[in-house]
């Protein structure tokens, strides 16, 4: 028994470093935007897609190319659509991005069918590695320890480069960034295509865990709006904890209760936030509230 809960473990940390990715992107975009992006999981979708798609004519580097072109696709979407929101009531971007879903879905099955596209990991990550009584694929091990990279490399890109500054800045007062001369439309832009790219990342790395449907976003969106939760909103260190916890939650559920395996997330959402009702390490944000 102590086996398989240990491997549950390991399983459930590579799911919950995918939550944290979508969770980051998801949180980064709220936080500076004022925007519900209810689309987001999508943008997920679209990196596994993309991934999927660009193998055939580059082969691995696909991998580099799907997330910057998902992060593309979301600066283009802000310039089109999401920029006509930021002075309208919150409803109404829940709203739209909801109806930004569905048709991002609605071309997916257009474009690729409603059948699940397969996606192998690479040949050097086939097999296992057996670890006392942890057993773990090669492939998940590789997906923690890269989410692992990547959530350090956004750390020190918020912490220590002027546009990470400018970021965290503007999560707090964005009005403020416009008066000292930073141009607040760009800002905004690349904000959001920023956290679609992450997203991107996360769909290029679970294209070959999750099977590759246009409905792959669900398992994401809902997800991520539960880390942010849990974690607490501005908080990156919370995102990453409540992720982490959520993925164990899940996987040992769906090991010996897998009926109750998405009620179980729910639940452990609803009693941390009895307890701390700003989430595992949430601050006050004063324009939230």
């Amino acid at each position: 028994m102590i086996d398989v809960i240990l491997s549950q473990i390991a399983a459930g940390l590579v799911l919950g470093g995918l939550y944290v990715l979508i969770a980051t992107g998801l949180s980064i975009i709220f936080g500076i935007l004022g925007i519900v992006n209810f689309a987001h999981g999508n943008f997920f979708a679209l990196g596994a897609y993309f991934t999927v798609t660009l193998f055939d004519y580059l082969g691995w580097p696909a991998a580099i190319a799907a997330p910057l072109l998902v992060g593309i696709v979301g600066m283009a979407v802000e310039r089109t659509l999401i920029r006509r929101l930021y002075d309208k009531e919150p409803l109404v971007s829940l709203i739209v991005t909801f109806a930004l879903a569905l048709m991002i879905e609605a071309l997916l099955r257009l474009v690729y069918g409603g059948i699940g596209q397969p996606f192998s990991a690479p040949p050097i990550f086939t097999g296992i590695y057996l670890w006392g009584p942890i057993l773990i694929t090669k492939y998940r091990l590789f997906v923690f320890l890269t989410t692992l990279v990547i959530l350090v490399a956004i750390w020190a890109f918020m912490e220590f480069t002027p546009f990470g500054r400018i970021l965290r800045a503007g999560s707090r007062d964005p009005e403020m960034v416009g008066l000292l001369g930073i141009p607040l439309p760009r800002v905004l832009t690349v904000t959001f295509g920023f956290g679609c790219c992450i997203a991107g990342i996360a769909g290029v790395l679970a294209a070959p865990l999750w099977t590759v449907t246009p409905s792959m976003s669900e398992g994401a969106i809902m997800p991520a709006f539960v880390v942010v939760t849990i974690g607490g909103l501005g908080s990156f260190g919370g995102a990453i904890i409540a992720g982490l916890l959520v993925g164990i939650v899940s996987a040992l559920t769906i090991q010996f209760q897998p009926d109750a395996a998405t009620a179980m997330m729910y639940i452990f959402m609803a009693v941390v936030l009895l307890i701390r009702p700003r989430g595992l390490l949430g601050e006050r944000w004063e324009r939230f509230e």
